[in-house]
C-alpha cells in the first residue's frame, strides 16, 4: 500500500509543477488553487508512505517521478526539448526510481 500511496504522490507532484507553471506565478486564481491542491495532496501521500518505507528511499523515489514524468509530460504537452542526452538522463533517473524499488526491504 505504501508504495501506490507513493506513486500516486508522485503523480500529484507532477501535477503540481504543472499547475506552478499555468498559475504564472501565482497570478491566475485556478491554477494557483490547483497547485496548492496538489501540492498539499502530493505531501500528505508522501508522509503517509513514508509510515512503512525509508524516508530515503520514499523521498528519492518521489522526486524521482517527479522530476522524470514532468520532463516527460514536458516534452510531450509542452514541446520542451527531446534531445538524445536530454532522454538519457530522464531514463537515468527512471532507472534509479525502478532500482530503489527493487531493492527496497517493503
Amino acid at each position: 500500500m505504501s508504495w501506490a500511496l507513493l506513486g500516486v504522490a508522485g503523480l500529484f507532484e507532477i501535477a503540481f509543477a504543472f499547475g506552478m507553471k499555468w498559475s504564472e506565478g501565482f497570478t491566475r486564481l485556478i491554477p494557483a488553487l490547483f497547485t496548492v491542491g496538489t501540492g498539499l495532496s502530493s505531501v500528505f501521500l508522501l508522509s503517509l508512505s513514508l509510515r512503512t518505507l525509508p524516508v530515503g528511499t520514499g523521498y528519492a523515489v518521489w522526486t524521482g517521478i517527479g522530476a522524470a514524468g514532468t520532463a516527460l509530460l514536458g516534452i510531450v504537452v509542452l514541446g520542451d526539448s527531446a534531445a538524445p542526452m536530454r532522454i538519457l538522463c530522464i531514463a537515468l533517473i527512471l532507472a534509479g526510481v525502478i532500482g530503489l524499488k527493487l531493492v527496497a526491504s517493503n
